[in-house]
């Protein structure tokens, strides 16, 4: 009597896909809120034995909050599932749920493991730190590039005082 689900998550909508007993039981959509697809498990499929999605941009949240429903939630390698998912004919959003429930079912996936929200947030913040600060040398290195076209040389420095070495370069340029 165990069921498994597979589940299709996009920015917008989930296919969500119930087998049991080597046959598909139930297939539907809603909005890609995991409360919302802990609702529908629940309401069709009481007997969850695994709940697999692959890997995606919402696969950490998805994860989190479907185990905190009290599900068997699994996220499994999205290249690993693409090659048997590539093999459907016709390719949509419900029938790669209906692929993913087959997997669970199957017992054929690899799981990944998901990160807690405490490293993930520490990983976002120091990408996001190092995209900054790349940003801030590029623009750095641009100005210096168009200064040093019309003979304005940049003395070194960085933050304020590259600030007030531009300032003070510009100083009766208007044109600049």
């Amino acid at each position: 009597m165990d069921q498994y689900i597979g589940l299709d998550v996009s920015l917008k909508e989930t296919a969500i896909s119930i087998r049991q007993d080597g046959k598909r039981i139930w297939r539907g959509k809603c909005a890609s809120d995991p409360k919302l697809v802990a609702e529908m498990i629940r309401k069709h499929a009481p007997h969850a034995r695994r709940v697999v999605f692959e890997t995606g941009p919402l696969s950490t949240w998805f994860y989190h909050e479907l185990t905190k429903e009290g599900l068997p939630a699994i996220c499994i390698e999205a290249r690993h599932a693409q090659k048997v998912l590539n093999e459907t004919l016709n390719k949509t959003d419900a029938n790669d749920a209906d692929g993913l429930a087959h997997l669970a079912e199957a017992g054929f996936y690899k799981a990944v493991r998901v990160k807690a929200f405490d490293s993930m947030l520490t990983r976002t913040l120091v990408a996001a730190r190092t995209q900054l600060l790349s940003i801030s040398t590029q623009l750095s290195n641009q100005i210096r590039g168009v200064k040093n076209t019309f003979g304005l040389i940049v003395a070194q420095g960085k933050g304020r005082v590259f600030d007030n070495n531009v300032r003070q370069l510009l100083d009766g340029n208007d044109g600049l």
